[in-house]
């Protein structure tokens, strides 16, 4: 690991910079929610076609979970701040992609990128804590840390509302291709010299790669023809033989794009042989290696098969899509082969006997449920304002979630001082007891319930509730667990929870979706359905099915954590520790 990153005020605008990026990665995730019907647009796919569009979102997904444990490693051994740097470059590179895509593929490719760049900031943000604060002092900037990363989840759809009261969907990711480089940029800026420089030695310094940089240059600029096409360069008796293709309709099969690819190719070569590279490749090819790279392709596959078994899923008649169970089998495999390299590899992803203790792989259970409960407040509530009072306000809709946003990190700040005089499982089960007992009154709503102040209650008990519940499995966790796997550790918690939101999400949708036909059709075999009041009742009882559903999975929770955080000895950990994987 490189040097620390100092102490003062630059390493708490350091902290600063990271956490912010955290919250806008984090935000990414479901920013596309109220963008999806004109991102379908744009790709040509039908709006009675929704699951065609799914990957939009599983595609990020994929590569923001996937990659949470393997870069949780390469943070320990490059360091924080070059993930950091590395991670906002990806991160805004998908953002570009995404933002001038045309089709489904480039639209998957870009939010793949944006990511693995998101995935990136999680763990080297929460070593960075480690790095800059003693024990005793890190209680609140944990706290901090691991509160923004749940509000960016939840202001993201917000965010997106905002974006599109104004403008079209491509600014979201103008605004994320923007917000990336200057993050990137400041963090570099607030780490100061030698903050890049790898365990190894210091970065080469001097002249930079001239034709690296050439290349790079070419490759844009082609790269960026290709997926505008100018009308003017299109009619041009000349310029417009670079848009034909060679074969077919692709538009990367014309000259234009061929030079694109070319120079792509020349960069890459230089990155990888070049005296002093735009960005040393082989450094970063060896910490893979070093990372077990291996190891973490096998668990990428586990999560792979897992995300797109669910993500990929039409609601209305599934639970996971028809390819699922090949998915499924494949995570399988994917598993029973990466328990074999973590018994046989010298320098395995997760250490063996890292997990063995019940509270650390119980954390991870009580992680699962924590989520699927989670996403039903992040997803179902604005829903539930939408189908009610706010009908033709997108923007209103996501603005209900502000009551529930504000007392999250409240609850999460104070569950980590409680830890230090009750036990993990006794403190998490409150809390998760609070959010069902939250749910079961979200389930008793009607059409009007969102006008009455007593709603306030319900979605500040809730969001408290869950905020209570973070610490206490954080703690858990690292009380039975070495200071060594901390890191993967913690990236395995936060990985456990998102998985959790994906399974949830899938399996309640779909059950809330039956409700509403049912109760469509009792409706109007019982009433005249005079002005949609069949379609308002029967969209009420799903959303209740699926409030009930997420109580249940809250109440899981609860259980859970007495059973599994019995042994965990968690009252003398200090309370900044209790928040450190941020999950």
């Amino acid at each position: 690991m490189t040097p620390g990153p100092g102490t003062g005020r630059s390493a708490t605008l350091l902290l600063v910079f990271a956490s912010i990026a955290v919250a806008f990665a984090a935000a990414d995730t479901y920013v596309v929610v109220l963008a999806l019907p004109d991102m379908m647009a744009t790709s040509k796919i039908p709006i009675n076609e929704l699951q065609r569009a799914a990957p939009i979102i599983s595609g990020f997904l994929l590569g923001y979970v996937a990659m949470l444990p393997l870069m949780g490693r390469i943070a320990d051994l490059r360091g924080r701040v070059p993930v950091l740097v590395m991670a906002l470059v990806v991160f805004s590179i998908g953002s570009l992609v995404t933002a001038v895509a045309y089709d489904l593929p480039s639209m998957v490719t870009g939010r793949f990128l944006q990511g693995v760049g998101g995935g990136g900031l999680v763990p080297a943000t929460l070593a960075l804590v480690a790095d800059i604060y003693p024990a005793q002092r890190r209680g609140i900037p944990l706290g901090i840390v691991s509160g923004v990363q749940e509000l960016g989840s939840v202001l993201g759809p917000l965010f997106g509302a905002v974006v599109l009261a104004f403008a079209t969907w491509q600014f979201i990711f103008v605004i994320n291709l923007v917000v990336g480089l200057l993050l990137a940029l400041a963090i570099r800026a607030a780490a100061g010299r030698g903050a890049m420089d790898s365990p190894e030695g210091p970065v080469a310094r001097g002249f930079p790669d001239l034709l690296g940089i050439l290349a790079l240059l070419v490759a844009l600029t082609a790269a960026a023809l290709v997926v505008v096409r100018p009308g003017a360069l299109l009619r041009d008796v000349t310029w417009g033989r670079l848009f034909i293709p060679y074969l077919g309709d692709g538009r990367w099969l014309t000259p234009i794009g061929v030079i694109a690819i070319g120079a792509a190719l020349v960069l890459l070569a230089r990155c990888l042989f070049a005296r002093r590279p735009l960005v040393d490749l082989r450094a970063w090819f060896g910490h893979l290696r070093e990372a077990d790279l291996v190891g973490a392709v096998l668990l990428a596959i586990v999560l792979g098969g897992i995300i797109l078994a669910f993500a990929t899923a039409d609601p209305e008649v599934q639970v996971f899509s028809e390819q699922g169970p090949w998915f499924l089998l494949g995570s399988a495999v994917a598993a029973a082969a990466f328990v074999v390299h973590v018994r046989r590899a010298a320098h395995p992803l997760i250490p063996r006997g890292a997990l063995t203790q019940v509270p650390a792989w119980g954390s991870m259970v009580v992680s699962f449920f924590i989520g699927a409960a989670l996403i039903a407040a992040l997803i179902d509530i604005p829903i539930f304002a939408r189908t009610t009072i706010y009908r033709d306000s997108q923007l209103a809709a996501a603005l209900v979630l502000v009551r529930f946003l504000i007392a999250l990190p409240v609850g999460a700040v104070l569950g980590g001082y409680l830890i230090r005089r009750f036990s993990a499982g006794v403190v998490t089960a409150v809390g998760m007891f609070a959010a069902a007992g939250g749910f079961v009154l979200m389930a008793q709503w009607d059409e009007d319930t969102l006008r009455h102040w007593p709603v306030n209650l319900t979605l500040l008990l809730t969001g408290f509730g869950f905020g209570l519940a973070l610490a206490p499995v954080n703690a858990a966790l690292l009380a039975s667990t070495e200071d060594s796997v901390h890191g993967v550790a913690s990236a395995l918690v936060v990985v456990a929870r998102m998985v959790g939101m994906l399974v949830g999400i899938s399996a309640l949708t779909t059950i809330g979706l039956r409700r509403f036909f049912d109760a469509n059709v009792t409706c109007l075999e019982d009433h005249t359905n005079r002005y949609g009041y069949c379609g308002t009742q029967a969209a009420l009882a799903q959303e209740h099915t699926v409030f009930l559903g997420a109580a249940v999975c809250a109440v899981m929770a609860a259980l859970l954590a007495l059973l599994l955080f019995r042994g965990a000895r968690t009252k003398g950990i200090p309370a900044g520790e209790l928040l450190r994987s941020g999950g």
